[in-house]
């Protein structure tokens, strides 16, 4: 009988993906053209009013040189719970071997929020990298925005 964590074989880019415990989740996709792919815990949390955990996926992933991957919070469990990811979006690189963990944050004021394993809590998008070289230079080409940073677009174009 085939283990129902594992996925069944697709055209994209493969990613090695190690099942760290019996309760770990192979991540997936809940539509064909998802761009990212459902994460889910590995073990059980409890996140009191505006506290934080650090909640197991229990997967790790072989990502390739070329390759990096995000994890992002879920719409749902924002609008509903105000759960949210410390650190979102998380970086994974490629040279990390070890279990992604999700920093999860319970921004509600009154309600607690309970994790349990199989739940999905947290959502994982893959990105190309792109080889860069960085060089100091004197000055840097002109551009429409120029020097104007946060909030210059609401501005209507002005300086303050």
């Amino acid at each position: 009988m085939a283990d129902p964590r594992q996925a069944a074989p697709t055209d994209g880019l493969p990613v090695p993906v190690r099942l760290l415990t019996p309760a770990a989740r192979l991540p997936e996709r809940a539509y064909e053209h998802d761009a990212a792919w459902d994460l889910c815990a590995a073990e059980d949390a409890v996140l009191p009013p505006l506290s934080r955990a650090t909640v197991g996926t229990g997967i790790a992933l072989g990502l390739p040189p070329h390759l990096a991957a995000l994890t992002l919070p879920r719409s749902g469990l924002a609008s509903r719970h105000g759960i949210s990811i410390v650190n979102a979006p998380g970086l994974i690189d490629p040279g990390y071997r070890g279990e992604i963990r999700i920093i999860l944050l319970n921004t509600d004021r009154e309600a607690t929020f309970r994790v349990s394993a199989g739940d999905r809590i947290a959502q994982l998008l893959f990105l190309p990298l792109t080889p860069v070289s960085l060089s100091v230079v004197e000055s840097l080409d002109d551009t429409h925005r120029g020097e104007r940073g946060f909030g210059s677009s609401g501005t209507g174009g002005r300086t303050r």
